[in-house]
């Protein structure tokens, strides 16, 4: 009787350590928390989204010309994955939710969960070039 109490013990034990580790592999992994360098040169951090603070008004880099919020075409597709992953790797921490196609062809991925920044800009080639 002992030795199956034991047993169980042991086994809700470590089934706890393993949800525990492999939940913060898989946080560390889709969230990120560090900071990286944009091609704008400078060091890129996000602002952890907080419940009733309003979000900077923050600009870095260069924002297309003509560019309003609401503007372009939502794209999917492997173009849209290279622009969300140049934005994730610059700005690590937010949800992509769409990734836009603007008019002169650069791309805004729209990022949620984060108070800063709302929008990467990302040009054709693929290199971060601005965020707000």
């Amino acid at each position: 009787m002992f030795s199956r109490r034991l047993t169980r013990a042991i086994a809700v034990g470590a089934t706890a350590v393993a949800v525990g580790g492999g939940a913060y592999g898989i946080l560390s992994a889709t969230a990120g928390n560090g900071s990286a360098t944009a091609s704008t040169a400078t060091t890129a951090k996000v602002i952890p989204f907080r419940r009733g603070q309003p979000s900077p008004a923050k600009v870095v880099g260069q924002i297309p010309k003509g560019w309003t919020a609401g503007s372009g075409t939502v794209v999917p597709g492997a173009a849209a994955n290279k622009a969300k992953a140049a934005a994730v790797a610059a700005y690590p921490g937010g949800t992509v939710n769409r990734v836009v196609l603007l008019s002169n062809g650069d791309y805004n991925v729209h990022i949620i969960a984060v108070n800063w920044p709302h929008h990467v800009f990302v040009n054709k080639n693929f290199k971060v070039i601005g965020a707000e």
